[in-house]
């Protein structure tokens, strides 16, 4: 094969010019790729600044973070309150806690982090620095655990801590039932630091404080008020900073009002149906009465067999036993015109014209009990004697009559005095 010498040359010159092409577009590309690199190898991730922070000989999770005393900020969000006992004297609700402080070993923003704030698992939780607050009066607490513990945990870069953890918690309610069922009740909540006192943290509410996540529906009650205050608690271990929070709950009363208040209305209104039967309905108006009374103490036992025992007068019971002592003074009535008409039969009972006719022939009398003159003898007629009208008086208006007059003032004088009990039970408990 004869090829020309500058043929060759020209060849071979061409295929090194595009080898040194090629050379220079791979460096190219491997500077790229270094680059990129580089750029993330200098953005440090969540486990690896973890790992430095916590691995370190420096951090001390016993250690409070801060010699001049740490200030925890706590918020409460309340997810549900699922009930209120007064049996129990207590009430319980699913509540998350938030809380804030700084903790400046944990800061991290010399490292280049690829994210100005980490969020971490419950694990880390336990191996950091915690101001181990807690519910101190609660019956019990407790951190959900399902499907894993409920506790979220976030650390910013300039070392701010901020841990919220879903709680089921019951507490206590000072139960005041003299109103009931016309009450209002308060439950109160103390939350504390359990190992530190004001000296090494510092309890403070944060801005929102109380936030109620939703209108709460409970059977008896309604949630009318959240307050919380900052109180200073002195032990012999030293000063303590305690955040309160008081629910305030108001009885629904309309089931009260159907089961007990309109009941016992009707009862008394069919207790004064016996005065309206006559002095010789004796049988029926005993019947009618026990019966009433009877029914009226059968509400009082279903009332207060899911009430606790205390010591004092509630509203429930002043209405009953005013309602029951109404109800015993109509059989009382009833004894009286019992033994008024015991001996007396109905044929002794004097019909109108009569009782007109013996009120105009007896002599009237003053106040004093001396007889007036009567106009007959003013006119020089035969009158009637006095011992003649008095004996025919007590005849025709004896003990019958004076049966029927108590039962027509019965008529008036029990709707009337129940009316002003009404008037004042109502004013007294509706505005205490």
């Amino acid at each position: 094969l004869n090829i020309p010498q500058e043929g060759m040359l020209g060849g071979v010159g061409g295929a090194v010019w595009m080898v040194l092409l090629c050379c220079a577009c791979a460096q190219v590309e491997n500077n790229r790729f270094a680059d990129d690199f580089s750029t993330l190898e200098s953005c440090a991730n969540d486990s690896t600044i973890i790992d430095l922070l916590l691995k370190s000989n420096l951090y001390n999770k016993h250690r409070v973070p801060d010699p001049n005393g740490v200030v925890v900020m706590v918020e409460f969000w309340v997810q549900e309150i699922s009930s209120v006992s007064e049996l129990t004297s207590d009430f319980e609700m699913d509540i998350y806690v938030n809380e804030i402080w700084m903790d400046k070993a944990l800061r991290f923003d010399a490292m280049n982090p690829c994210k100005q704030n980490i969020t971490l698992s419950h694990h880390v939780f336990d191996k950091i620095w915690t101001p181990n607050s807690c519910f101190i009066n609660s019956k019990m607490a407790s951190i959900h655990d399902s499907p894993f513990r409920n506790i979220y945990l976030t650390v910013y870069s300039n070392g701010t801590v901020w841990t919220n953890y879903r709680v089921k918690v019951r507490g206590p309610c000072s139960m005041d039932l003299s109103s009931f069922p016309l009450d209002m009740q308060k439950c109160t909540l103390i939350y504390q630091s359990f190992n530190y006192n004001s000296d090494e943290v510092k309890m403070r509410w944060g801005e929102g404080k109380v936030f109620q996540m939703k209108q709460f529906s409970l059977p008896d009650f309604d949630l009318v008020n959240i307050s919380t205050r900052v109180e200073i608690h002195i032990s012999p271990a030293g000063v303590w900073d305690e955040l309160y929070v008081t629910f305030t709950f108001q009885r629904r009363y309309v089931w009260y009002v159907l089961q007990a208040y309109i009941p016992t209305y009707l009862t008394i209104f069919i207790s004064w149906v016996s005065f309206t039967l006559g002095p010789y309905a004796i049988p029926a108006r005993t019947m009618l009465g026990v019966n009433s009374l009877l029914a009226m103490i059968m509400m009082f036992g279903n009332i207060m067999r899911n009430l606790p025992r205390v010591s004092y007068v509630k509203a429930i019971d002043v209405w009953m036993l005013a309602c029951m002592t109404f109800n015993f003074c109509s059989l009382l009535e009833l004894a009286v015109i019992g033994y008024l008409t015991k001996n007396a039969s109905p044929n002794e009972l004097p019909n109108r014209r009569q009782t007109d006719d013996t009120k105009q022939s007896c002599p009237r009398t003053t106040r004093s009990g001396f007889l007036m003159r009567h106009p007959w003898r003013q006119a020089g007629g035969a009158g009637p004697t006095r011992a003649y009208c008095f004996q025919k008086c007590w005849s025709l208006l004896g003990p019958v009559y004076m049966a029927e007059r108590i039962d027509r003032a019965s008529c008036f004088a029990f709707p009337a005095l129940f009316s002003l009990f009404n008037i004042a039970y109502w004013s007294y408990y509706m505005n205490s």
